[in-house]
């Protein structure tokens, strides 16, 4: 007899779809497919996920322990027992604690978004043994730190409203590839009259199906935002009840914007002076003369350079100017997850550090810390740092070394898996229980076991249960089950939460948050003041300006033309439609459909430079080097380049990456990685 499952997918994705998986009396899956009662998935599922069975049953799925038997890097390992995995990791780490704990440092990102199972039990293992805390900063700690300041979390209009808006800036996003519902919800809103531009250095799938794209150069978008702030201020085309009731710093942010003529926000963003005087005409004209929704979907591409969360800042401002956000429709969304209320300290137990607060290592700085931190064990899970993290020859050079040791949990023999001392095989989704937050909607999501584990995989839960028993750790909180941990996950007595049933998350599997559909119609954003900070009291009070900036790029032709002369081309690297991060790389129906890494480079810029198209190139600066296939094309901006994100090493032509020429500098607030902050030149291989 066959039943369903209410899953939650678990991938770094703001959409957190709610999944219905089909068993059938053998125990296998036989169907997945999105949960159609779920107002933001509706039944729809990517292209990425719709073949998450095939990544399940994978014929390459590790199943096993394993130990490494050659050089590290090879890939070379032989089956073990659990007992001998645990008991080698645990003599391992006892020994290095007595000197110094702080030398175990772990990794781990969103392989699974799963609160249980990313840093449950993790976090209170790493925590007990007064390892390195890891700073999580690849993705989105710039833009994070800017929310905070600016609206004091990570908070932003509700996606299901979006059709109801009349005029959506798609900012430093492509959400065909990255956010397919909220795409769906765009396409609803255009088939209603709504007018949707996008604002991207690359023409991108969605970009192609706005009615406008502007090309801005990588890493201007705050001076773009500022540009717009100027003609909203010098025509008056704003919300004065909303800017004097429900905002603070106005004055002084008119003051920083007065700087920013179009003439000269034009020579910056590489656009005309008329794109920018048509936008803001066409944003005032909407929210204050139709009096209609205007509604910014602000992506993470923008805040991946060196003014990355002063960017976010300045666009952040925008919906308070012409008063957005009194519409359901309106406002900005970069993230939702500060509306979810994390009980962080009975989810990770920090209380269980051994002697004060252990030091802090940047996981976008791995590179070195590997290299000049004293490491000398790394345990790495949900993620694939060999792969995704910049600098990479630093990275591979820092897991080569024979004296760390390196533990390693994965479903497949990534790039990072080859340097491994001990593998351990860990389940998948179907496999294990967990519950979800979004960063895109406003739902919280229990993810239930379809299946039982594959071969001799455990969950990450599981392991670091193992681990801290064989450790000698004897709390209480090591024995509880990953329902106890799921419990514990969010403070149920937050007025968000007012309205979830336990009993109901089990049969429904989702639930919504108790949040307004405009919830700063009249301010009352999670600041101190309670207010749109426009002038962030935060940043004040550590030192920082506290008003948003345009911050020029480490490295552009404009800000650094001495480096420019020798790698005059800009390089970004958004994701590939197919991939997701560094997961579903090796699903073979997804890469058949983009079977090899290419670069996009602008016709003038391979003309310049005698590339034809389908040559093999190589991309270069002072860092590394890597190679793909020329693309020529009109779709990227004419002095940048475009090479999808992120390949295995393994399975490119060189054994590389783009991250091989990406550097370790950080971004202006969060520490964040600077991927798209990068100049590059580029030859026939």
């Amino acid at each position: 007899m066959m039943f369903t499952v209410p899953v939650a997918c678990p991938h770094d994705c703001p959409d957190t779809c709610a999944m219905r998986v089909t068993v059938n009396a053998a125990g296998l899956a036989i169907k997945i497919e999105g949960d159609p009662q779920h107002p933001t998935t509706d039944g729809v599922l990517c292209t990425k996920v719709a073949r998450y069975l095939e990544r399940t049953y994978h014929s390459e799925r590790l199943l096993y322990p394993l130990k490494r038997i050659g050089r590290k890097g090879e890939g070379k390992f032989a089956r073990i027992s659990w007992d001998e995995a645990l008991d080698t990791i645990a003599a391992r780490l006892k020994t290095i604690a007595a000197r110094n704990p702080e030398a175990i440092m772990p990794y781990s990102y969103g392989g699974t978004m799963g609160l249980v199972q990313a840093e449950g039990m993790a976090a209170r293992f790493f925590n007990k043994l007064g390892a390195s805390r890891l700073d999580r900063t690849i993705c989105a700690s710039a833009g994070a730190a800017a929310m905070r300041a600016t609206y004091g979390a990570g908070v932003g209009m509700d996606v299901e409203q979006l059709d109801q808006a009349k005029l959506i800036l798609i900012w430093g996003s492509n959400p065909i590839t990255t956010g397919v519902h909220l795409w769906r919800k765009v396409q609803a809103a255009q088939r209603q009259g709504a007018t949707v531009i996008a604002i991207d250095p690359h023409r991108s799938l969605t970009a192609q199906k706005c009615q406008q794209h502007i090309a801005i150069l990588p890493g201007t978008d705050a001076a773009l935002a500022f540009g717009l702030m100027h003609i909203l201020i010098r025509e008056q085309w704003l919300d004065q009840d909303y800017i004097e009731h429900y905002t603070l710093g106005f004055t002084e942010l008119a003051a920083r914007a007065a700087d920013y003529t179009p003439a000269y926000v034009a020579k910056i963003c590489g656009i005309t002076t008329h794109e920018i005087e048509a936008l803001a005409a066409l944003i005032a004209k909407t929210a204050l003369q139709d009096q209609q929704p205007v509604a910014f979907r602000l992506g993470y591409g923008a805040q991946r350079v060196r003014g990355g969360a002063n960017a976010i800042r300045a666009v952040s401002c925008l919906p308070s100017l012409i008063g957005a956000w009194r519409h359901a429709a309106g406002g900005l969304l970069l993230s939702s997850s500060g509306f979810f209320p994390i009980n962080k300290a009975g989810l990770e137990r920090p209380d269980l550090y051994p002697s004060g607060t252990p030091r802090l290592l940047n996981m976008s700085t791995i590179g070195d810390h590997l290299l000049q931190d004293g490491v000398e064990a790394v345990l790495v899970y949900n993620s694939n740092p060999v792969a995704i993290a910049p600098e990479s020859s630093k990275v591979a050079q820092g897991f080569a070394r024979e004296d760390l040791f390196t533990v390693v949990l994965e479903h497949f023999q990534t790039d990072t898996v080859d340097y491994a001392d001990i593998v351990l095989p860990a389940t998948t989704q179907l496999e294990h229980n967990d519950i979800h937050k979004s960063y895109g909607h406003r739902y919280i999501l229990l993810s239930q076991q379809a299946i039982q584990p594959l071969g001799e995989c455990k969950s990450n839960s599981e392991i670091f249960r193992l681990l801290a028993a064989k450790m000698g750790f004897t709390e209480s909180c090591f024995q509880e089950d990953d329902r106890a941990i799921a419990q514990a996950a969010f403070n149920w007595q937050h007025p968000h939460t007012a309205n979830i049933r336990w009993e109901t998350l089990q049969q429904q599997g989702w639930q919504k948050l108790n949040v307004a559909a405009a919830p700063f119609a009249a301010g009352n954003f999670p600041t101190p003041s309670g207010r749109c900070e426009f002038v962030s009291s935060e940043l004040a009070s550590q030192g920082l300006d506290p008003l948003p900036n345009y911050l020029p790029p480490y490295e552009s032709v404009a800000s650094n033309p001495d480096l420019a002369t020798h790698y005059p081309l800009q390089l970004i690297s958004p994701p590939a439609r197919h991939f997701l991060n560094s997961s579903f790389v090796n699903v073979d129906s997804l890469r058949k459909q983009l079977p090899e890494p290419s670069l996009e480079i602008h016709p003038a810029d391979a003309t310049a430079r005698q590339i034809q198209e389908g040559q093999m190139l190589k991309v270069f600066n002072e860092r590394g080097a890597f190679q793909l296939k020329a693309v020529i094309t009109d779709r990227i901006k004419q002095g940048v380049v475009l090479a999808y994100s992120i390949w295995w090493k393994k399975m490119s032509s060189d054994g590389k990456n783009c991250n091989e020429v990406a550097s370790q500098a950080l971004t202006d607030l969060g520490a964040a990685a600077t991927f798209y902050d990068c100049l590059v030149e580029v030859q026939v291989a």
